[in-house]
This record gives C-alpha cells, structure tokens and sequence, in this order.
C-alpha cells in the first residue's frame, strides 16, 4: 500500500528501550503538516544485547524495525529523528563498526534504503523523543514486572 503523491512526507520521530533479555518496544510519531496531522506507532522488536555495545545494538534493530513498519504501510517519510547521536553519525560517516554491528547496521542500511531518501537527524533535544523513550521504557519495565 503506498500514500497518494499528494501527501506530504512525514518526519518521523522514535524512541525505544529493551529489557535485559532483547525484548523491546519502539514507538514513532509520524507528524505532517506542520504538526496537524500526527499518527503513533508501536513497534515491538527482539535483539540479542550485548553489553559492551552500550545500547548501541538496540538501537539499530529498533529503528530498523520501525523503517520496516513504515515500508509495510507505504508512509512517505522525509525526516526520522532519533535521539542517539551515535547512530545517526555511524550512517553519515560510515565508521568502522565493532563485528557485532555489521549485520544490524546492513540491515537497517536496507530498510532505509527502502524509504528513498529519507534524513536521518540527531535530535538530543526533541521532547517528543524523550517522551518516546520514557513510554518505551515504562512498557519494557511493567513487562518485567509482570
């Protein structure tokens, strides 16, 4: 399913967090049109956390899941913002990548891909990925309590 020409692209803004045990949730606000028109996703993800990576892992399959739910539902995206500044330079500057990333940076480099030229943008100070984050949070943490 893909959106009439006549929508504007969305800028994307996502947040996630994993327990311990990979298990995890994404969510991204699609707002268009100045902020008139804004839709939130939940992207529930799995991955394999390894400590060392400091999060970094996390991040790559959750904004990969997020890319893909977007491909799935046709979206017209112009802009994702993420508040992980690191992963937003690992795919401006191709860096050297510790083993562990080469797959999870491949495939979130395929599923971008596949929005055609959507930015990917550092945005520290964007509300709305803190308070993204914050709700991930929260879910992943009753999710362990329960």
């Amino acid at each position: 399913m893909s959106r009439p020409d006549g929508v504007p692209p969305a800028v994307v803004t996502i947040g996630y967090a994993a327990r311990a045990d990979g298990a995890g949730v994404a969510y991204a606000t699609l707002t268009r049109d100045g902020n008139r028109e804004r839709t939130l996703l939940r992207v529930p993800f799995a991955c394999r956390p390894l400590p060392a990576l400091q999060g970094r892992d996390v991040a790559y399959v959750a904004v990969a899941g997020v890319a893909e739910e977007l491909v799935k539902r046709g979206e017209r995206v112009g802009t994702l913002v993420l508040a992980d500044e690191r992963l937003v330079m690992d795919l401006l500057e191709r860096r050297v990548l510790p083993q562990a990333l080469i797959v999870p940076y491949v495939a979130l480099r395929c599923h971008l891909n596949r929005l055609h030229g959507t930015a990917v943008v550092a945005s520290g100070a964007e509300a709305t990925c803190h308070d993204l984050e914050a709700r991930a949070r929260a879910e992943v943490s009753l999710d362990a309590a329960a």
